[in-house]
């Protein structure tokens, strides 16, 4: 399906510090990392204007697993431990409450609030967005992606046509990779990592997302934890491809930060949404 952007889309990409390029000109999107190839099918002729899109759309069938090189056992990381289990029988407002007093691990320590979140009423959005771990606007505001950067994230969702206060199709529910700020800002350990996610599944299992935006080095470690050989890349190699997560595809970019220190990066972010638009598109085919 041909990418058509509308004025508002537009407005939303100039909001993001991205131009919009017509056909042939020099720019063209980072190749795809060739670690972990998915079927890629005839795509249609773009009679459009393309904007940093990838050369080749991926579609792909969302039951089919990514074809990934053979590795060995899967890391620590992202397994969740025989305590946290009984957290696939709450509910949203129960997991919320499960998130605000925990004290599994010692990011509980300096903790304001915890940052998972629901809307209201709790709704399947096809859009899910993991972000790393809580900062210190974060953990006071007690959502995700708060001040600039949430702000540059929703000028992302809004270019293309979803939004966090939305829902299904056009919904996107953001997350944070653990729900506590590590304290005075420090790296979350990988026990630490694997307490939250325990809730993180719990979190996908309620919304019921189509594809995951992985936003971040800690996002994208926890999310591709079944991958070990791809754990020293970095992030700007894993671009590109499509993964997938518990059956759930997977689109890795950078963090709303790391866009707003290096604005060059906001074409290849949007090259990424772009991707994670053709996961959307692509037909489902059920596994015979």
């Amino acid at each position: 399906m041909p990418l058509e952007l509308d004025t508002r889309q537009r407005a939303m990409l100039r909001a993001m510090g991205v131009h919009v390029w017509l056909p042939g000109t020099a720019f063209a999107p980072q190749a795809a990392h060739s670690v972990v190839p998915v079927d890629v099918p005839q795509a249609k002729a773009q009679p459009t204007t393309v904007v940093a899109v990838p050369t080749t759309p991926v579609a792909m069938a969302r039951k089919n697993p990514v074809q990934a090189r053979p590795s060995a056992e899967p890391t620590s990381i992202a397994q969740p431990t025989v305590s946290d289990l009984t957290l696939g029988a709450l509910d949203a407002p129960a997991l919320l409450a499960r998130a605000a007093a925990c004290q599994a691990c010692t990011l509980c320590a300096g903790r304001k609030n915890s940052t998972l979140r629901f809307s209201e009423t709790l709704r399947q959005a096809d859009w899910f967005v993991l972000g790393d771990p809580p900062d210190e606007d974060e953990d006071r505001a007690g959502q995700p992606f708060a001040q600039a950067p949430g702000l540059l994230l929703d000028n992302m969702l809004k270019a293309v046509g979803a939004s966090r206060t939305s829902h299904g199709a056009t919904g996107a529910h953001v997350s944070n990779v653990v729900k506590c700020r590590p304290p005075h800002g420090r790296i979350p350990q990988p026990a630490e990592l694997a307490q939250c996610a325990a809730y993180l599944q719990r979190e996908i299992a309620l919304v019921q997302p189509k594809v995951i935006v992985a936003m971040g080095r800690f996002a994208t470690q926890v999310l591709l934890n079944e991958y070990p050989e791809l754990a020293t890349l970095p992030l700007g190699k894993l671009r590109g491809s499509v993964y997938r997560y518990q059956g759930i595809p997977v689109v890795v970019t950078y963090h709303p930060k790391a866009l707003l220190r290096t604005s060059a990066d906001k074409a290849k972010a949007w090259a990424d949404l772009c991707l994670a638009m053709d996961v959307l598109q692509a037909p489902t085919v059920d596994n015979p």
